[in-house]
């Protein structure tokens, strides 16, 4: 137990919500690949806390930034409520803190509501696609510059910003790097609609929703206002979403009749996302991705 970060939190608490606040007990939690994470019992109830020594100093503002925007939707989903977002500070990690949520004892029904609420999520819009700020999927900084056409912010600010970060952290070949080009100059016939910019989560992996008591909460967003069907693939990609939960989105919300076959190139900023970070197969399932539209 790193007893130092423990007072340094309790400390940045007592700061926020008043001398009456004490940390009583910790639980450290497992589950999180990145990031150190722990329940708080605490004379204000419990807490969540997860913090990161080696992060991006403003990942978890930009997180903190997220949540509040998708509690903004007023959907169904439970969106836990933000306590304290502190970038590092001398010695000290950055952090997050927010409300803690308790696993469900029931989860009958709860894939029905991640469904609903989702579709109801992607129903909050905005002006332009983008946010206010960039955002973190995983730990990749994602270009939310604002731009009024989707076909436009999908290529320069998703696909074409993420194939330079690689380029210059892995390696592209000649022959990659034409593919893509091609795929890039094919996208607008390629996606073919102007959706409307919707609320994403931006990271939707099974992951990152959790079955509480109080109802399907979504964590770890990555939010930017894109394409609903952006979200959606990452829920195709690794699976973990039931039946149940696409009855639901599609009575609340019906996606198009052609969505699927724009599903695969979505799917595409994913598996570079996971080449850029992780490395290995995932670029040779992009490449295949890319070589299927071309």
């Amino acid at each position: 137990m790193d007893t130092v970060v423990y007072q340094y939190i309790e400390q940045c608490l007592k700061d926020a919500l008043g001398s009456s606040f004490d940390l009583l007990n910790v639980r450290a939690l497992s589950g999180g690949c990145i990031n150190a994470a722990s329940a708080l019992d605490t004379t204000h109830g419990p807490f969540f806390v997860k913090w990161n020594k080696s992060a991006a100093a403003d990942l978890f503002l930009r997180e903190a930034d997220g949540l509040k925007e998708l509690a903004k939707a007023d959907s169904e989903l439970i969106i836990p409520e933000v306590v304290l977002a502190k970038t590092p500070e001398n010695q000290f990690p950055g952090m997050l803190v927010t409300e803690y949520l308790e696993a469900a004892s029931n989860r009958s029904e709860q894939d029905e509501v991640l469904g609903r609420g989702l579709a109801q999520l992607h129903k909050f819009t905005a002006q332009a696609f983008g946010f206010e700020s960039d955002t973190y999927c995983g730990a990749t900084l994602q270009d939310n510059s604002h731009k009024t056409d989707w076909v436009a912010f999908y290529s320069e600010n998703r696909l074409a910003h993420l194939l330079k970060m690689i380029r210059e952290k892995r390696e592209l070949s000649a022959t990659e790097n034409s593919r893509y080009e091609q795929l890039l100059q094919k996208l607008p016939s390629i996606i073919g609609h102007n959706p409307a910019p919707a609320l994403n989560h931006g990271d939707l992996w099974s992951g990152n929703y959790l079955y509480t008591n109080k109802g399907p909460a979504l964590i770890d967003p990555a939010i930017a206002y894109a394409d609903r069907e952006l979200d959606l693939a990452l829920t195709t990609m690794f699976g973990g979403f039931s039946d149940s939960f696409w009855e639901a989105y599609q009575e609340t919300y019906p996606l198009p009749a052609d969505w699927q076959s724009r599903n695969p190139v979505y799917m595409l900023y994913h598996y570079l996302n996971h080449y850029y970070l992780f490395g290995g197969g995932y670029g040779t399932q992009a490449l295949q991705i890319a070589n299927r539209y071309l």
